[in-house]
């Protein structure tokens, strides 16, 4: 039997990358998903990539109107959630201590940390009691990396709402969980030069770069019943980066 068989899944900012690998497992594995992103062209051609049992829902998870539009459309459609991956979020990187600014702070204040709030906070009125939630974080919010303190706290944060939310839905057997990816091999590595990557490479114990579906086989395992006894935790897949 296929591990999410009959589940409804909502994946947000699952256009590219992990995301969108992580869709593609949840839909070979049995599961509806609902996916989002902010950009139609993109949006389509993921829901096209992924080929079956999904529907795509144009938003921005920083704006609570789209998330009500969401999930109105997965009332419509299905009536309940089973699994959330709150994985849309963003970063300005290389931004050290006196060249921060009030709008790039709110940027990625407003995504990373109100965005991921609200995205399971509206969604808990369609989730199934014993559902999974997922929250996308970082090595970032565990290690210090040079000009990337906002981003880093950001994504801290998350793993606090993890810790609270654990108790918050214990009641309900709602499991809250933070997958936390290090380098990964996406978009964001188009262009780069050899030598840049070889530095990301330099710090992996592993000694290279992850893979989107290395992503996705872990999200996997945090929504469904592999992970019955799991909640609360950061799930760092990340070569060893944080870890060492």
């Amino acid at each position: 039997m296929k591990k999410l068989e009959g589940k409804v899944a909502v994946i947000t900012g699952a256009t590219s990358g992990m995301a969108l690998a992580t869709a593609k497992l949840f839909v070979a594995e049995g599961a509806y998903v609902f996916i989002t992103g902010r950009r139609q062209k993109e949006l389509d051609e993921a829901v096209k990539a992924i080929g079956g049992n999904v529907t795509g829902i144009q938003g921005d998870a920083a704006i609570l109107a789209d998330l009500d539009r969401l999930y109105e459309v997965v009332k419509t459609q299905k009536g309940r959630l089973d699994i959330l991956f709150a994985s849309a979020g963003a970063g300005e990187f290389n931004i050290p201590l006196g060249s921060i600014t009030e709008a790039g702070f709110d940027k990625i204040f407003n995504l990373n940390v109100r965005g991921t709030l609200f995205t399971v906070q509206k969604a808990l009125p369609l989730m199934n009691d014993g559902g999974s939630i997922i929250m996308n974080g970082s090595i970032a919010g565990s290690k210090g990396f040079e000009g990337f303190s906002v981003y880093s706290a950001s994504k801290a944060a998350i793993r606090s709402f993890a810790r609270t939310w654990t108790l918050d839905l214990k009641a309900r057997k709602i499991r809250v969980n933070v997958l936390s990816p290090g380098t990964i091999d996406t978009g964001a590595f188009l262009g780069v030069p050899k030598e840049i990557k070889d530095g990301f490479v330099s710090v992996i114990p592993m000694g290279r770069i992850g893979e989107p579906e290395e992503i996705a086989t872990a999200a996997l395992f945090l929504a469904s019943s592999d992970s019955s006894f799991v909640t609360g935790i950061e799930l760092f897949v990340d070569g060893g980066t944080a870890q060492i």
